[in-house]
């Protein structure tokens, strides 16, 4: 939810240096494949740059609608990798709830980092 968030109205505040260096953290702290939330992230931040000029000042739901499609694209590609990756199919309902879970408290951290956000400009 930050990368969406923090790529769309402020790119500069979390670079792709700092967005690998993150993901490898949460790899190695998780046990998960090094290297899939680095990628994850990195491709999501590019996805969202290419459509950064059509979110930008827009309706909050229009903001929610991308970043259900992102999510839903992010959360399907790291079920698929972990089914090649163990060779067997997985249940798609984890997935599907975890997806879920993610859209609906998209509201709840937008308005938090949108705070964070109004305080790091008015601190600077």
């Amino acid at each position: 939810m930050a990368v969406y968030h923090w790529t769309i109205y402020r790119p500069d505040l979390l670079p792709p240096t700092a967005l690998f260096a993150i993901g490898l953290v949460y790899d190695l702290l998780s046990g998960g494949p090094p290297g899939q939330s680095p990628l994850l992230f990195l491709l999501s931040r590019a996805s969202v740059l290419r459509c950064r000029r059509w979110f930008f000042n827009r309706e909050f739901s229009f903001v929610w609608a991308g970043f259900t499609l992102l999510a839903g694209a992010a959360i399907g590609g790291l079920w698929a990798v972990h089914s090649i990756l163990a060779w067997q199919f997985f249940s798609v309902s984890g997935s599907v709830f975890r997806a879920a879970l993610t859209i609906a408290l998209f509201p709840v951290s937008s308005f938090v980092l949108g705070r964070t956000q109004h305080a790091l400009m008015g601190a600077g």
